[in-house]
């Protein structure tokens, strides 16, 4: 039976690393469409996000089928709760990467934020495709320096955000309302994303030391 209970774990982990996989792509596409203004890769993510809301209600009714017949207690039980919130998280990861496909969708055949501030988010969504390939390299392999990694792309991700809050509010601001509202949506998805990450990164932190980092360090 511990062979078994076991070989469920392995698969868990394998069904994570598979979901974080499709988000990488995701965003990676995503975040092409945005800068590019590509309609063809905007729709393509928009698409093929329904594969990962699918394995990730798999995921969840397979951790939900191990508590139920397996009963497992402390790290063990830990390892499966926790493959449920990070199933969560990667899901509201790749419904993110859809709304950055959609605001480029939206202004198709024109960029979604003006010449000025396209550099930094070209800059914001590199990182959040570099965050997501560490992400899933993190679940696969538990290397606790991804995880330090990932916190540190956040940061830069973070300071990125602020920086396009400044411009818009700035008195040289020269976009209209059309203008400001998309680059602070999109602003806000590039920085959620990596939150995403980052929160997911803590959990598996914990799983491997059992230390729990705190929010806001």
């Amino acid at each position: 039976m511990r062979e078994v209970f076991q070989q469920e774990l392995q698969e868990v982990q394998d069904r994570l690393v598979e979901i974080s996989t499709l988000v990488a792509g995701s965003i990676d596409r995503a975040t092409r469409s945005f800068n590019e203004s590509n309609v063809a890769l905007a729709e393509t993510v928009i698409e093929e996000d329904h594969k990962i809301d699918a394995l990730a209600a798999e995921l969840d009714e397979l951790a939900i089928q191990i508590l139920a017949r397996q009963n497992p207690v402390a790290r063990d039980l830990r390892i499966v709760v926790s493959a449920l919130r990070i199933s969560a998280s990667l899901e509201r990861m790749g419904d993110i990467a859809v709304h950055i496909a959609q605001l480029s969708r939206y202004r198709f055949p024109e960029k979604v934020v003006p010449k000025g501030l396209r550099g930094t988010f070209r800059e914001m969504g590199s990182l959040d495709v570099e965050i997501a390939n560490k992400l899933t390299e993190l679940l696969r392999t538990e290397d606790m320096d991804l995880a330090e990694e990932i916190r540190n792309e956040d940061d830069k991700v973070d300071a990125l955000h602020l920086s396009v809050f400044d411009k818009v509010l700035g008195e040289t601001w020269k976009g209209q309302a059309a203008d400001t509202v998309d680059a602070t949506l999109a602003s806000r998805y590039h920085e959620r994303f990596a939150d995403h990450a980052v929160s997911i990164a803590k959990k598996v932190q914990y799983l491997a030391t059992g230390d729990w980092v705190p929010q806001d360090t």
